[in-house]
């Protein structure tokens, strides 16, 4: 068993025994006692209410806004990723600081990245006054998450001497943007060895469906093409404020310890990818019309009269490498 599958095994583990996540909060939403019976340095209801309201703040769909009020379901989340003193974590869309100050629990050190300016400012204000003995190791970089180099997370906290150093990501992820964030991250920092996200519930089945099935698509091949996600249990909607209307669910994944091929390989698999499944219904024969012929298709070992939906990422990585270079 090399390193990554242990990684894959040691987080389904955690996986099995935070199943019951979904139960965090009880009947009528009513928040459950923490793990450790004591809160003190976490957001509960009461603080994130009063912090929106002091701030003039109300959560907006615009930029998929739902904060965790619950400290248990906060302390089980990072429990599952596994997050130690030793850790450097990568937190995305902060917002009041509920998994922030969860992280930074540990002794961890996490750098935030942030869009909104008034939570931006206001999260190293919260974290000095509710964990002042780890205010040190937060840093919080105020940018657009698809838009932020491996560079700018470095030079915070991650590690500006090796920006390839490894870290994980922990994030409740913004539901609108959840998908494109992951994989732009994965594809911009190599050091991203293993993650735990909370997104939407279908959107985690998308994320870590398996080929031939009803939720598999792109998100699905081309988050495999970095590495293997499985769904690692619900969260309830109570535990979150203002609830969403719709159901949510942590996504676990592990990072490959080689990668498939360079860059140049995966542009051209991940358009192969959108090729085929932009047209779902339709066979890879005529899918991939102009960019793979019958006669690569073929040399690939695939049946040209198969559906995308049905090829695993490396059937995509073969039908790549099948294919002519200019391709692209």
């Amino acid at each position: 068993m090399d390193g990554a599958e242990e990684r894959i095994e040691d987080q389904r583990g955690k996986a099995d025994s935070s199943l019951d996540i979904s139960l965090a909060a009880g009947q009528g939403g009513r928040q459950t006692t923490p793990i450790d019976g004591n809160d003190a340095g976490l957001l509960g209801a009461f603080r994130i209410h009063a912090l929106a309201r002091d701030l003039g703040i109300r959560p907006t769909k615009k930029l998929g806004q739902n904060f965790m009020v619950d400290p248990g379901t906060v302390r089980r989340i990072v429990s599952l990723a596994g997050v130690t003193a030793d850790s450097r974590v990568l937190e995305v869309g902060p917002g009041l600081g509920s998994l922030t100050l969860g992280l930074l629990e540990t002794g961890a050190l996490v750098t935030a990245v942030e869009i909104d300016p008034c939570l931006a400012e206001q999260l190293p204000k919260t974290v000095a006054a509710l964990q002042p003995e780890h205010a040190m190791n937060f840093s919080l970089v105020l940018n657009d998450a698809l838009k932020v180099t491996a560079t700018d997370l470095a030079a915070a906290v991650l590690d500006a001497d090796n920006p390839d150093r490894p870290f994980l990501l922990v994030s409740n992820l913004p539901y609108n943007a959840a998908v494109p964030i992951l994989l732009t991250l994965l594809e911009k920092c190599r050091g991203l060895r293993s993650a735990v996200v909370l997104v939407q519930d279908e959107v985690a089945d998308r994320l870590s469906a398996a080929p031939g099935s009803k939720s598999y698509g792109v998100p699905s091949v081309k988050l495999a093409w970095y590495g293997e996600a499985f769904k690692a249990g619900k969260v309830a909607r109570s535990v979150f404020w203002p609830v969403p209307n719709v159901d949510s669910a942590l996504v676990a994944f592990v990072r490959r310890e080689a990668p498939l091929g360079d860059n140049g390989l995966r542009r051209r698999t991940f358009r192969l990818v959108d090729a085929a499944f932009g047209q779902r219904r339709k066979t890879l024969r005529a899918a991939l019309k102009g960019l793979a012929s019958v006669d690569a298709i073929a040399a690939a070992g695939i049946d040209p009269t198969l559906r995308g939906e049905k090829l695993a990422v490396d059937d995509f990585v073969r039908l790549a490498k099948a294919c002519p270079a200019d391709a692209e």
